[in-house]
């Protein structure tokens, strides 16, 4: 979290979504400061089953694949919704996106 009293300091400028995991409603934590949303969330981590799993565009199979995880692969879930979660490949290696929640595993190492 960062320190001190955070403030407005101009006009905003709109991150893309593909790559920074920040939504009109919802970012990871560490960008609290940074990119003003109604919510924050702190990751939680899961890794790609056996098949692997792919990370689309949008919560629907037929959505835009942005990239692909390995079987075992990390991918830290920010929102879950129905059948879906949304998050990012840790430490900024790989797409933001949506994930069927069928094709991921709790990690709880």
């Amino acid at each position: 979290m960062p320190g001190g009293e955070l403030a407005m300091a101009g006009p905003s400028t709109r991150p893309d979504g593909r790559t920074i995991p920040v939504r009109g409603d919802l970012a990871h934590i560490r960008l609290a400061g940074v990119h003003f949303v109604p919510h924050y969330a702190v990751p939680m981590p899961h890794v790609a089953g056996p098949q692997g799993a792919q990370v689309r565009l949008a919560g629907s199979a037929d959505a835009e694949v942005l990239g692909t995880l390995k079987a075992g692969e990390a991918f830290d879930v920010l929102d879950i919704a129905g059948d879906w979660a949304w998050g990012e490949v840790p430490g900024g290696k790989g797409p933001v996106g949506y994930v069927a929640l069928a094709d991921l595993k709790a990690n709880a190492s």
